[in-house]
């Protein structure tokens, strides 16, 4: 597995020198706190019997990287830990590719009360196996477009899952692609359940712009290119071409382009990563893909308390005696 992309941009400041722009400065401080308080909370509803039977000693434990993948949720993982009195020393940077070979990798150090070591232990594991499968999965994608001399965006979906939505955005982020709507709130998106219910494209877009304003862009799901100039007409700021094959999303995408250049098209609905090149066009501004948040694979990371005498790489057992 190779990786070119780094999770971290980087522009130019307005005084010329190199300024860097950190992705888990995007995080509020306060919305993530409440986040892991109900997370740790959710693990450990009542009595902690484990953490009776370890105490209080201060202990260290690695985070241990098993598989290959990109270091993801660094920011969560940090929260998670920070709640509980521990600290983290991180040996590499969020974005990194990571390629154990004969044995895992030491990613962080983390130190703390033992019974507080492991109180977080599963709840950390749990978020940055996750937030890093989805992160490969995007870093490859990522690099699918910047393979090609295609000038859009590969884009994830609102298809979450509710209550980890944060990560899951962060990580797309962190692989190096976009994000799309946050929320229901964070664009209009009129989808084909809302036409039918508001009776045409032309009302519906009407409606969306009494309440969204100048500030507030209208996408609009479309099944075919007459819906899609009904919708540029009526003021859309985005079409998404839903479902097309490639051999009718380009075609399609010419016709709007040429009558509405400055409206963006967007292509959706059944794109896997083997396909996502096919999809690349003059024409479109905008792939969404589903499977960037539902059909990934976690990357293995293991949590040891670090113990004279014990191997925190937890070698698999050869024989029974």
């Amino acid at each position: 597995m190779s990786f070119s992309r780094s999770s971290k941009l980087v522009m130019m400041s307005r005084n010329s020198e190199d300024a860097e722009l950190v992705l888990a400065h995007l995080i509020h401080p306060v919305t993530v706190k409440e986040m892991v308080r109900r997370w740790l909370e959710e693990d450990t509803p009542s009595f902690d019997y484990g953490g009776f039977v370890v105490g209080e000693r201060e202990q260290s434990a690695v985070l241990l990287c098993k598989s290959a993948g990109v270091l993801a949720g660094v920011p969560f993982f940090n929260a998670i830990f920070e709640e509980l009195s521990c600290t983290v020393d991180w040996q590499v940077p969020e974005g990194t590719p990571l390629e154990p070979v004969s044995e895992p990798i030491t990613v962080a150090i983390v130190t703390g009360k033992v019974r507080h070591l492991l109180l977080g232990e599963r709840v950390a594991l749990n978020c940055i196996t996750r937030a890093s499968g989805i992160a490969t999965q995007a870093r490859r994608m990522s690099d699918i477009a910047q393979g090609t001399d295609w000038h859009g965006e590969v884009a994830g979906t609102r298809k979450t899952t509710p209550g980890f939505r944060l990560v899951e955005k962060y990580a797309l982020l962190v692989g190096g692609i976009s994000t799309h709507r946050y929320d229901l709130s964070s664009m209009i998106m009129l989808k084909d359940n809302h036409i039918w219910s508001a009776g045409n494209i032309i009302q519906a877009v009407k409606d969306a712009k009494r309440v969204g304003g100048f500030c507030t862009k209208i996408e609009v799901e479309c099944r075919s290119v007459e819906e899609a100039l009904e919708a540029a007409g009526a003021g859309a700021d985005v079409v998404m071409l839903d479902n097309f094959e490639p051999q009718a999303l380009h075609p399609a995408a010419r016709v709007i382009k040429d009558k509405f250049p400055h409206i963006l098209v967007e292509s959706s609905g059944g794109i896997r990563e083997d396909t996502l090149y096919k999809y690349m066009g003059p024409h479109v501004d905008v792939i969404s893909l589903s499977i960037t948040t539902q059909g990934y694979q976690t990357v293995d990371f293991s949590f040891k308390i670090q113990k004279q005498g014990k191997n925190p790489h937890n070698p698999r057992v050869q024989t029974a005696l």
